[in-house]
């Protein structure tokens, strides 16, 4: 569709939102390239420690966004094993 379509904007401005900590983490090439498009349903950061950060990071850029969270998502196994917590979300847009 290219840049001129109606999601344009919207597009643009999520690419290149820095207004929140939990959108561009610095990763290594490796790092980038073994999670591809992947999903909290079927990629894990690599250090353990990290996960429960990356899948509250990933569920918050989609709440950010207004973007759907797929059935997969949804039921990801790390996401019922990390605390309940709350988290401050400011919408984007």
């Amino acid at each position: 569709m290219g840049s001129s379509g109606p999601f344009a904007k919207e597009r643009e401005a999520y690419a290149n939102d820095l207004a929140d900590d939990h959108e561009l983490i610095a990763v290594s090439a490796a790092s980038n390239r073994s999670k591809s498009d992947q999903d909290p349903a079927t990629w894990q950061p690599p250090a353990a420690g990290y996960r429960c950060t990356y899948a509250t990071d990933w569920v918050t850029i989609k709440t950010r966004w207004q973007l759907a969270i797929d059935p997969a998502e949804q039921t990801a196994s790390i996401l019922h094993s990390c605390p309940n917590k709350p988290v401050d979300v400011i919408l984007a847009l």
